[in-house]
Formats: C-alpha cells, sequence, structure tokens
C-alpha cells in the first residue's frame, strides 16, 4: 500500500470555505503530510519550543477536531481511487509511526 496515489480531503472548521485537499504519490507519505499538518499546528501554538514531542493520542485528537477527514487510495486492479474514512487514517497512522519507532 506504500506507493498507491494518495489524496487526503479534509475540511477543519465549519466552514465549507476551508474544505482542502493533500495529494501524495503514497500512503506513507500522506501519513508523513498528516503529522506534518499537527506538527506545523503545534509549532504555530508553541513557536519557542525548539524540539516537538507529541504522542499518538495528541495526533488523535488532532484529527478529531478535524470537521472532516477522508483518504481516496488508488487501486491498479481497480483503475479507481477506493474511499476510506478517519477511522482507516488512524489506525494507518499507527501502524505507520509504530513501523518507524522500531526502525
Amino acid at each position: 500500500m506504500a506507493g498507491r496515489h494518495t489524496i487526503i480531503l479534509m475540511q477543519p472548521s465549519q466552514n465549507r470555505a476551508t474544505r482542502t485537499f493533500m495529494d501524495f504519490d503514497s500512503v506513507n507519505h500522506a501519513l508523513d503530510g498528516i503529522c506534518g499538518l499537527y506538527e506545523r499546528k503545534i509549532r504555530n501554538i508553541n513557536p519557542m519550543v525548539m524540539n516537538l514531542t507529541y504522542d499518538i493520542s495528541d495526533l488523535y485528537n488532532f484529527i478529531d477536531g478535524l470537521i472532516d477527514i477522508s483518504a481516496l487510495v488508488f487501486d491498479d486492479s481497480l483503475h479507481a481511487c477506493l474511499p476510506y474514512d478517519r477511522q482507516w487514517i488512524k489506525q494507518k497512522l499507527f501502524q505507520h509511526l509504530k513501523r518507524l519507532a522500531e526502525q
């Protein structure tokens, strides 16, 4: 699943004008992109902190705080994108970060 084109659709606030998307070459890059969004958010809140630290529950709270988030992942066999919800994203983030921590 790592090399499949992935689009993250999200709406951070109630305002429909905040709907946006992020386009990635793989699921792993998309997961890194979501982590990067969260890191930018906490860096904006704490600009003087040099080393950011957070745990998976902080990241889950960030994701749950979004009005909407979903993923479209390209499936070669179908030649189409398959939709995945917030829970799938959180599950994949956990697996991805666990793999990174074990390296």
